[in-house]
């Protein structure tokens, strides 16, 4: 699945809509750095799909208003993505941004703790169900137009085999490591 940043967000309080920046910098273990929510928590970093946020932005609520819609920010996601099917992910599941960065999925949706200005407006907010929150792996700088891909799983797993021959001392053990 490949798709790509439409737009970085970043806001220096919590609480606020995020606004647009033309190139931001993605910290290993941190987040974007200048951002609110950056910190070394599961929460490093945000991603919501611009076909959400259009979606959104059908509403018959938004339509009839002089209101000129939701823009890239206002739901305070960092990385606004286009042409990828963020609601296919699953926790673990990698990401590489650009060139150098790769992140990991930590949480999908959260919970919204109060109205927030989205939720008076339409009477839904879609950042609960969809929007996406990772870990910084690998950082560097990340920019609009930059290529996003879905590389899955990045779980690490090891196998453990128990003898009890071995155990015994009636067989050598002669397993490898495995790196």
């Amino acid at each position: 699945m490949k798709g790509r940043v439409f737009s970085v967000n970043q806001s220096r309080a919590k609480g606020v809509p995020k606004l647009p920046v033309k190139e931001g910098y993605l910290k290993e273990g941190w987040g974007l750095l200048g951002d609110a929510h950056s910190g070394r928590w599961h929460r490093q970093v945000s991603l919501l799909p611009w076909e959400s946020i259009k979606s959104q932005n059908a509403c018959p609520k938004i339509k009839k208003s002089k209101d000129e819609g939701f823009k890239p920010g206002d739901f305070a996601e960092n990385i606004t993505t286009e042409g990828l099917d963020l609601a296919k992910l699953r926790v673990g599941d990698g990401i590489e941004i650009g060139e150098d960065i790769k992140v990991k999925v930590t949480q999908i949706g959260k919970k919204c703790h109060t109205r927030c200005a989205i939720y008076e407006k339409v009477g839904k907010c879609i950042m609960p169900k969809e929007g996406i929150f990772a870990e910084v792996l690998k950082g560097g700088r990340v920019k609009a137009g930059d290529k996003i891909k879905i590389r899955g799983e990045m779980m690490k797993i090891g196998i453990i085999t128990v003898s009890d021959r071995c155990s015994e001392g009636k067989q050598e053990d002669k397993v490898d490591l495995l790196s």
